[in-house]
Order: C-alpha cells, then sequence, then structure tokens
C-alpha cells in the first residue's frame, strides 16, 4: 500500500487557489473554439470568469485563516512555519508538527484534525 503524501494545508489551499486560475483561463479559451456561436462564448467566458472569482475568494479566505493560524519554529529546519489545526505539516521540509501534547510520538494523520463522531 503506498503511502499518502501529505503536506502543509496552507500550501494545499493555495495550490487549489491558483489551479482555479489556471482552469478559468484553459475555460476561456475554450470559446475560441466556439466563435461562431455567440452563446457559447459568452458561456465560456462567463464559466471561466467565476473560476477566477472563486480563486480570488480561496484565496481572500485563506490569507484570513493564514493570520489566526499558529506560527511555531520547525524543530527540523529551524523555519517559522504556520499550524492549522491539531496536526500538520512543516511548509518547508514536511516534518509532521503537532500543538496537542497528547499526539506527541505518535503516527502523522490528518483524521486527528476531525472530530471523532
Amino acid at each position: 500500500m503506498a503511502k499518502k503524501k501529505y503536506s502543509n494545508k496552507i500550501n494545499k489551499i493555495r495550490s487549489f487557489a491558483l489551479a482555479l486560475i489556471f482552469i478559468g483561463f484553459v475555460v476561456m479559451y475554450g470559446a475560441i473554439f466556439f466563435r461562431e456561436s455567440q452563446l457559447l462564448v459568452l458561456i465560456f467566458i462567463t464559466l471561466g470568469l467565476l473560476c477566477i472569482i472563486g480563486s480570488t475568494v480561496v484565496y481572500g479566505w485563506i490569507g484570513l485563516l493564514s493570520t489566526r493560524a499558529v506560527q511555531v519554529v520547525c524543530p527540523n529546519c529551524g523555519k517559522h512555519t504556520k499550524v492549522l489545526g491539531r496536526v500538520d505539516m512543516c511548509m518547508y521540509c514536511n516534518e509532521p508538527l503537532t500543538l496537542d501534547p497528547n499526539l506527541e510520538g505518535k503516527e502523522f494523520d490528518e483524521a486527528y484534525n476531525h472530530p471523532k463522531k
């Protein structure tokens, strides 16, 4: 069984927002293939614009979330990084980090961030 690749939550969300921008541009360029139909061009341009607006919203949201994140010094690389939730990864070296003393020494699992039902 392949081990799942984890990364920092803030970087994951920023990557998603960046992907939305590129998706928006690709959808807009898709309108070139339907130049004969004004309605289809309008639909493609509108969908692309909505993707880019969605990206702006996601960037704004993660910016606000990032200001509330706890800043810690990574014990592995010594750089300052932000931790969201109970467990997270270092932004630079992917070292597992936790603020919960009960989780120290345990194997990293993102499920620790979700409340148990």
